[in-house]
């Protein structure tokens, strides 16, 4: 069962109406960024560890040039994308914005990729990314953007958590991940489930399958990819909230970052951050054809494991730009008719209810 939540925290000043059925919207929290900031008490084990994964990395670019077979470089890349989808698609899309809705054997598939790219079980995952959201960029959020971007991008991991965001997580409605059982058996079995999944299998496959060198296999898929995998999420989480454009809603400190989505392929964050149940990365049908993540949704609606996908219409979006924007939404194109005809003719785009409709 479900933790009671005390409905009065101490020690940190929170708005009245936290609990609401939209729990992926940032609310007006201005008090909170006037807290003010806290020493932080530094986790030594993190800080050496990523200081490991990045010399290592650094040392599988090598050998990935050098010395591994290509289908050792293949074989990571194809982990490192399942990662991207099970986090995306799964702890992100799924499971903390519920965008959509998943089967049963989509949830078990979505929930072992999430547990391969290790970054927490998808409960805590969840948890805390509902919080960022509900708090963006107070001390409230766990990645506060406003403390600079190393701590956005991997300081906020370096040391223990605030009051403030401890507190702020037990504000969260967390009712649906406690009566999903896929997301109770991962969090109850993660600790044995996520070393074999994302240190282990990823080093013997190699070596099992075509014979590859123990120092190739473990260096390149599994420590290389893990790395670029999380400073990926990373990215979104410092960059796409320090430079770009807001057009749908000004007050929001994430933004429209292009270079971010040709890394990160998640670069449309002040879109995100406005309208955090939409399942699509952009409101633009051709990034989202770019997106593995929206691919991987969008083929799993087609075939019936996926369903009840929400997007956003263009005219609540335009409504939306034209009241809260920064007035750079027409920079994207999207407020020019001859682009978006162009577009449909060269590509057939059309948007997820017309495919349904047809």
């Amino acid at each position: 069962m479900p933790p009671q939540v005390d409905p009065i925290p101490s020690g940190v000043l929170f708005e009245t109406d936290t609990q609401t059925p939209d729990l992926g919207l940032a609310k007006d929290v201005s008090q909170l960024k006037k807290a003010t900031p806290r020493k932080h008490e530094y986790v030594w084990f993190n800080i050496f560890w990523f200081i490991f994964l990045h010399v290592g990395s650094l040392y599988g670019v090598y050998l990935a040039l050098t010395s591994a077979k290509w289908q050792t470089n293949v074989f990571a890349f194809a982990i490192h994308l399942m990662c991207a989808i099970g986090i995306g698609a799964g702890s992100h899309r799924l499971w903390t914005h519920r965008s959509f809705k998943a089967r049963t054997p989509l949830r078990i598939i979505l929930m072992i990729w999430q547990t391969m790219g290790f970054q927490d079980c998808i409960f805590e995952w969840a948890r805390d990314h509902r919080t960022h959201h509900k708090y963006a960029d107070t001390d409230a959020d766990p990645h506060n953007a406003e403390r600079g971007l190393f701590f956005s991008h991997m300081g906020w991991l370096c040391c223990k958590k605030s009051p403030e965001v401890i507190e702020g997580g037990k504000r969260i409605d967390l009712t649906d991940l406690y009566a999903d059982p896929v997301v109770m058996f991962q969090r109850k079995h993660y600790m044995k489930m996520m070393p074999l999944l994302c240190f282990v299998l990823p080093t013997v496959a190699p070596v099992y399958f075509w014979n590859e060198t123990w120092l190739n296999a473990f260096f390149i898929p599994t420590i290389l990819r893990y790395t670029c995998g999380i400073n990926i999420v990373w990215s979104v989480n410092s960059f796409a909230h320090t430079f770009g454009y807001r057009p749908y809603d000004k007050s929001l400190n994430p933004r429209e970052n292009i270079g971010v989505w040709m890394i990160c392929v998640e670069g449309f964050h002040n879109y995100h951050h406005t309208f955090p149940w939409d399942y699509r990365a952009t409101e633009h049908p051709l990034y989202n054809m770019l997106t593995p993540t929206i691919v991987f949704i969008d083929a799993m609606a087609w075939i019936g494991q996926a369903y009840d996908l929400k997007s956003v219409s263009p005219d609540i979006i335009k409504q939306r730009s034209q009241r809260t924007g920064d007035g750079t939404h027409h920079l994207w194109g999207w407020d020019d008719p001859e682009f978006t005809e162009k577009l449909k003719s060269q590509y057939g785009v059309v948007n997820y209810e017309e495919r349904k409709s047809a």
